[in-house]
């Protein structure tokens, strides 16, 4: 098999619940819940798979999570005794290829087209690393081997936990067109909402299409969403990548105008990027709050702070704020909000008299 290309994209699987139940052999094989206490405004981060089955899912409040699965164990995020797992794993990826892209504390790809054991087949190495992750850190691996990232993304979520799926190069299109264009990497629930209004439910659908007529409804996306869906893409590994910005974001199932709701709703995005944060070691001042009206204008307001966040009550406090003196909420329907940091720093860049504050 010649492959043009060879990617594997490695996703731990529950990773901060799997940490957990490696650590403390009594919550193995139990619905463990990493969010915090289910009596506050907590969010999930994370949860095992026997959390799953009751249909727990990472940013859902932990209250709901409570209700879902009330046999849960709930547990405060232990961010040190992740990151030193993750640590390893990360040293371990660099003994096949110094071409490792680190996406989070656990996901990363790698560009194996030379890597240091000289093998030629992706599918043996990518099987040789999660063997070699489990060796050492007794963590299980899902992974994805395709001659494109993005292919390789979505294959690591197929088969999980503890999956290996291939997409051969002479496969792709085969893989692709009944694959729903919702897996595609980018495309969210308002943009299906657009493709499906096009009768585009799948990759296989957007094949007879125009790229001009995907950019009218999409912007410049459209283009990229053209290729994607044959397979195309030039992206490669960047080892040096680092994001200039945190956020996450809602879309919410009906436009909302009630003010307390969008207010607990901030609450949660604030926890999930604070979490985030302190994930990845890292911190910024300016705070960043989107907000998406039910006509699709979309706004960003941000405020930039004296000195990072010590907590996400504060980024929560500073984005209701943003929320009630910089938008129309509560007088125009909004259909999504979104929360971020910018200007992101590394710990390292953190001054040390600092760092017991932030972290």
């Amino acid at each position: 098999m010649r492959w043009p290309r060879k990617f594997i994209h490695l996703d731990m699987d529950a990773f901060f619940a799997a940490v957990e139940q490696r650590d403390d052999s009594s919550l193995k094989g139990k619905p463990v819940i990493i969010g915090g206490d289910p009596n506050s405004r907590s969010v999930v981060s994370t949860c095992s798979y026997e959390a799953r089955k009751f249909g727990v899912h990472s940013a859902m409040p932990t209250a709901q999570a409570k209700r879902l699965c009330p046999q849960g164990v709930f547990l405060y995020p232990d961010f040190e005794k992740y990151n030193a797992a993750s640590q390893s794993i990360m040293a371990i990826l660099h003994t096949y290829t110094p071409l490792v892209e680190q996406l989070s504390l656990d996901e990363a790809y790698l560009d194996v087209v030379e890597n240091k054991l000289k093998l030629e087949d992706p599918v043996k190495l990518a099987a040789l690393i999660k063997q070699h992750i489990f060796a050492v850190t007794k963590l299980t691996a899902s992974a994805g081997v395709a001659p494109a990232m993005f292919l390789a993304k979505i294959a690591s979520d197929m088969q999980k936990p503890d999956g290996l799926t291939v997409v051969y190069p002479d496969m792709v299109l085969e893989f692709l067109k009944d694959l729903p264009v919702r897996k595609i990497p980018g495309v969210g629930p308002r943009t299906e909402e657009i493709l499906h209004g096009m009768t585009l439910e799948t990759c296989g659908d957007i094949w007879d299409m125009k790229p001009q007529d995907l950019t009218a409804k999409l912007g410049k996306w459209g283009l990229e969403l053209f290729h994607r869906a044959r397979g195309e893409e030039d992206r490669d590994v960047n080892p040096f990548w680092e994001r200039t910005q945190l956020s996450a974001e809602e879309t919410f199932p009906k436009d909302m105008t009630d003010i307390p709701w969008l207010r607990r709703k901030l609450a949660q995005l604030a926890e999930h990027v604070f979490y985030d944060l302190k994930q990845e070691g890292r911190t910024g001042r300016t705070v960043v709050l989107k907000v998406k009206y039910h006509d699709f204008e979309q706004i960003t307001r941000s405020r930039t702070l004296t000195a990072p966040p010590g907590d996400w009550h504060v980024l929560d406090e500073i984005a209701c704020d943003l929320l009630k003196r910089k938008t129309l909420a509560g007088r125009k329907p909004i259909r999504l909000l979104g929360l971020g940091i910018s200007g992101l720093k590394s710990k390292d860049e953190i001054p040390p008299s600092a760092q017991g504050e932030l972290f």
